[in-house]
């Protein structure tokens, strides 16, 4: 009887470690996020994240991030511009109604780590690389886009004044899911 049991605990308490370490590298991200764009012209925040986190220091090649930034969440602090950005001429919300990330990779760096993937953005999907950091259960990071690239807005009228390179603040604090 004992030579059955011995094995078999052992193997149960594998198993059931093998689910403990996979829950705890799972995040769902908590209040207090934000995604801040900022440029000379326009500047502001994307208020709607959602998204699935799979992250664990010790095991990259395991490390996951899907993102999705309702496009209608725009706040520049001003609300004709906020509609002016869903219209067509620049997002256009309704046929485009989310960004979104989507990792492929993750890496550790000097001073921290990165992740490549691809940006949807206006229809357009580019592959991207974002540097980011991972303390106190937050994710930070920063990065730029030139809006260009993926077809938001043009260099025509007034739309010629607006800058083309957009840096991204990312703070996303997380608790383990």
């Amino acid at each position: 009887m004992k030579r059955i049991f011995f094995p078999m605990a052992i193997a149960a308490t594998m198993l059931f470690s093998a689910f403990t370490t996979f829950s705890s590298m799972n995040w769902k991200i908590a209040s207090g996020y934000s995604v801040k764009f900022t440029s000379p012209d326009p500047s502001g925040a994307f208020t709607s994240v959602k998204g699935d986190i799979s992250f664990d220091e010790k095991d990259l090649a395991s490390a996951k991030f899907n993102i999705t930034i309702d496009v209608n969440s725009i706040a520049t602090g001003n609300g004709m511009k906020n509609m002016k950005a869903k219209n067509e001429t620049w997002f256009n919300a309704d046929k485009y109604p989310t960004i979104t990330f989507v990792s492929s990779k993750v890496t550790k760096t000097a001073s921290g780590y990165e992740t490549a993937g691809a940006l949807t953005m206006h229809g357009v999907t580019k592959q991207i690389t974002i540097p980011f950091t991972f303390a106190n259960n937050t994710f930070t990071g920063s990065f730029s886009v030139n809006r260009m690239d993926y077809g938001v807005g043009n260099d025509e009228g007034m739309n010629a004044h607006a800058s083309n390179d957009l840096k991204i603040d990312v703070s996303v604090p997380v608790t383990k899911g």
